[in-house]
């Protein structure tokens, strides 16, 4: 599932008339290249949630032929559910076994395969990163594979994770944040994590935005 609905206030003025999915980095849309490293994991059913201008990246996309993918799209209405109601909405369209989420306003050089693996003890498993200079605190700490809640050693979480959809039982239709969820399956000690420590950048504002436009220009014409 790439997550796709929010507003992007932090990408604003850009986000005003573009939703955040389809800002370009190097001529092309930030979300078709989650779609092609999707495509490259070979995955092949993909779920991607909509809200805001919604309807500019169900035309962007299409179908997902062109990228080697068969997009399914959740559809949120004119209000956003948040991390955990738009994935708890997308549930029928996931099935029941683990899936993958990518946070479509991310940056990485992920090996999406790599995350599929979902240990039985666990109901999710998150992704996190050293804590980037605009996010030093971080947001979980780890004990060997155990996402903890302690404020030592802190890393961020990435936007990319593998869930299994019993993390949202009992969960009521409608707008709700990701993190109780997450803070129960810490507190039951079901949640797993692995730091990666290869490229990530969180697309959340419009300097980071132009720095990797730029970048990756330069790269292309080298």
């Amino acid at each position: 599932m790439l997550l796709a609905a929010g507003r992007g206030e932090r990408l604003r003025p850009i986000t005003d008339t573009l939703p955040k999915p389809l800002v370009q980095i190097a001529g092309k849309p930030l979300i078709a290249y989650h779609l092609e490293g999707l495509a490259r994991a070979r995955i092949r059913e993909v779920v991607i949630n909509l809200s805001w201008l919604g309807q500019k990246i169900r035309a962007a996309l299409g179908d997902g032929g062109r990228y080697g993918v068969s997009i399914a799209y959740s559809e949120e209405g004119p209000t956003p559910l948040e991390t955990g109601g738009g994935i708890h909405r997308a549930l029928a369209l996931l099935g029941p076994e683990p899936f993958l989420v990518v946070n479509s306003d991310v940056w990485t050089d992920m090996d999406f395969s790599r995350v599929l693996t979902l240990d039985d003890r666990a109901d999710a498993r998150l992704m996190l990163a050293p804590n980037p200079a605009h996010h030093p605190r971080g947001d979980f700490g780890l004990e060997g594979d155990f996402v903890v809640a302690g404020e030592a050693d802190r890393f961020t979480y990435t936007g990319i994770g593998v869930f299994r959809p019993e993390l949202f039982e009992g969960c009521a239709p409608g707008k709700f944040p990701l993190l109780p969820l997450l803070q129960r399956a810490i507190a039951a000690r079901r949640l797993h994590g692995e730091v990666y420590r290869g490229e990530w950048l969180d697309i959340g504002s419009p300097d980071r935005l132009a720095w990797l436009d730029a970048r990756e220009r330069a790269a292309r014409a080298n």
